[in-house]
């Protein structure tokens, strides 16, 4: 009785519905113009648009690199450049390719620009630390670039001891560059972390959040946890070059393998740093075109915490050749079998979800299903190198070169355009040209297959990865390859083209073009400044697309004082009534 009239005398919020503007008077790109604006913005979408230009830019540098790898590959010796100049290509292909451009790609631009969104938040729990994030990054990028042309890096991505302690060129000045890289990848695992736990609008519970939250939640926690160990070894790296001190020098009393269990304890969790916030694209793009609920929203979301976790477990199967025990050899060999199993869950609910939904082919799902059967051959031969007896004779082939390239180009880029073409009319405010979307997409498929499934062949042959040289038995694959390369490349330069020119000449984006049930998408392409006039008030979850849509407009009812006000009326949109958990 007691309850039944306490729960009387509470009073309810007064919510209202509120369609998105069509064609706003102020977006968040309008109302403050100007470079400085841009330079001293605290905007969360403002700076994902300069992290998307900057590392668009370090891709196509990074791509120009790969182009100019594979024409050398042509023949079997020399076909235009030098060695020396062939090892430092490779190392800066992989060192921009990974720390510039794949680890901040979906968390730091995308992520920036959406998560507060679907959230419900104005903003990034940290505004100013968001900003210095990216400004780290730049800082980093410009230490890197600087070791370029201050004598270059020939040691590959991965720096591997003893070679980097000794050899010659700005090693030092570019593991500088990326330990102040590290720290921005850490600031935005902190910041989304708390925004997430913080920042969630009124209604939104755990088990409404979108999965491409999860995603980014616990690629955060890779960030945060992982990414110091890389610092920590890159700085032991220099302070060996500048003092001599041994750590992992073995004239000096110290030991190389040593180098191998601290960078790899680091930069395997970071294959999942690029790769779980690009599952959470394929969970929003998948639902969104197949007009469905998302089948297992809790396997799928766990098992992105699940692959954080395990994730840290397998760094030993890059050493199954370092001399490691035969029984470590063994654990680390099952661990990498049982992470397959979280991705193999996301996977199959995936594919439950297309089922008998209303498919809408579109680019942004033609990209995900690339993503399918690219990331599935990456993810079965990673079993294949998991285990012991076959990773002996293919460690150091090109079939290892293959396998990442799947997993990092045939997976997590292929998610990014995913995500990049689904949002671009929210980020832009303009509709790209749909046909020729699709064109490139099949160009990217294309070319991509056409480069790399040879170098499984070569790689199961024994082509050594990283050689300038090789023997011509191997000639015919190296120019498929290359062809294949080109292709791949002119189908990036194509999604280039008509993403810039729909900025100047695409039509008008609608609020929803496509749909969407998600929080982000209930607001004007462009949104406003900070995002929503309103505090939205959840009452269903982002993929309830049985439900009308006006049940997803929902905001507390603004006031003279800009906030909501109380009163006893029920929660209602335009006098409808909605019951509330």
């Amino acid at each position: 009785m007691e309850t039944a009239e306490a729960s009387s005398n509470l009073k309810k919020i007064q919510v209202q519905r509120f369609k998105p503007e069509s064609d706003p008077d102020e977006t968040y790109l309008t109302e403050e113009t100007g470079i400085w604006s841009w330079l001293t913005t605290v905007d969360h979408k403002k700076i994902g648009i300069m992290y998307l230009a900057s590392i668009t830019f370090f891709f196509f540098i990074g791509g120009l690199m790969a182009l100019l790898l594979r024409t050398e590959l042509w023949t079997p010796a020399k076909t235009f450049i030098e060695a020396n100049t062939y090892n430092q290509l490779f190392t800066l292909h992989g060192s921009i390719m990974i720390f510039l451009f794949l680890v901040p790609s979906v968390p730091a631009a995308l992520g920036n620009f959406i998560l507060p969104m679907q959230l419900g938040a104005k903003d990034v729990a940290f505004p100013r630390l968001n900003l210095l994030s990216y400004y780290l990054y730049l800082a980093g990028a410009g230490i890197a670039v600087f070791a370029i042309l201050n004598g270059g890096i020939d040691t590959g991505w991965t720096f591997y001891t003893p070679y980097s302690t000794s050899t010659g060129g700005a090693v030092t000045t570019m593991t500088f560059g990326v330990f102040v890289i590290g720290f921005s990848s850490i600031l935005t695992g902190v910041n989304f972390i708390t925004t997430i736990h913080k920042m969630r609008a009124p209604g939104l519970t755990w088990d409404k959040l979108p999965l491409f939250c999860w995603g980014l939640y616990a690629t955060s926690i890779i960030q945060i946890l992982a990414t110091p160990v890389l610092a920590i070894t890159l700085a032991l790296v220099a302070m060996e070059r500048i003092l001599g001190i041994g750590i992992f020098d073995p004239a000096l009393g110290g030991d190389p393998v040593l180098y191998q269990h601290f960078f790899w304890f680091y930069s395997h969790p970071a294959v999942y740093i690029m790769i779980v916030p690009g599952f959470g694209v394929v969970s929003e793009v998948i639902t969104t075109f197949s007009r469905k609920h998302i089948f297992g929203y809790w396997a799928i979301a766990l098992s992105s915490l699940a692959i954080a976790f395990i994730g840290f477990l397998v760094w030993g199967h890059h050493m199954f050749v370092s001399g490691q025990a035969a029984l470590a050899s063994m654990v680390f060999s099952f661990l990498t079998f049982l992470v397959g199993i979280p991705t193999g869950i996301k996977m199959f609910n995936w594919t439950a979800t297309l089922y008998k939904g209303s498919i809408d082919l579109k680019s942004p799902l033609l990209y995900i299903f690339g993503f399918f059967f690219l990331f599935l051959v990456g993810g079965l031969t990673g079993i294949v190198l998991a285990s012991i007896a076959l990773d002996v004779h293919l460690h150091d082939t090109y079939y290892v070169v293959a396998h990442f390239h799947f997993v990092m180009v045939g997976g997590m880029v292929m998610a990014f355009l995913a995500g990049l073409h689904y949002w671009w009319p929210k980020i832009a405010g303009k509709m790209y040209n749909e046909i020729l979307a699709k064109i490139a997409c099949a160009i990217i498929f294309i070319g991509f297959n056409v480069t790399f499934l040879p170098q499984f062949v070569m790689g199961s042959q024994g082509m050594p990865r990283r050689y300038f040289n090789y023997i011509e038995q191997f000639q015919p694959f190296h120019q498929v390859s290359t062809i294949g390369s080109y292709i791949l490349g002119f189908g990036f330069v194509m999604v280039f083209y008509y993403l810039v020119k729909s900025i100047f000449r695409g039509e008008k984006a609608p609020a929803n073009p496509w749909g969407s049930r998600s929080l982000e998408w209930q607001v004007a392409s462009p949104p406003p400044l900070h995002n929503f006039h309103h505090t939205p008030v959840i009452v269903n979850g982002p993929y309830d697309y049985h439900k009308p849509m006006d049940e997803f407009q929902l905001g507390l009812a603004e006031s003279g004082n800009g906030h909501g006000h109380e009163s006893d009326a029920e929660l209602h949109t335009d006098g409808k009534s909605i019951e509330a958990e």
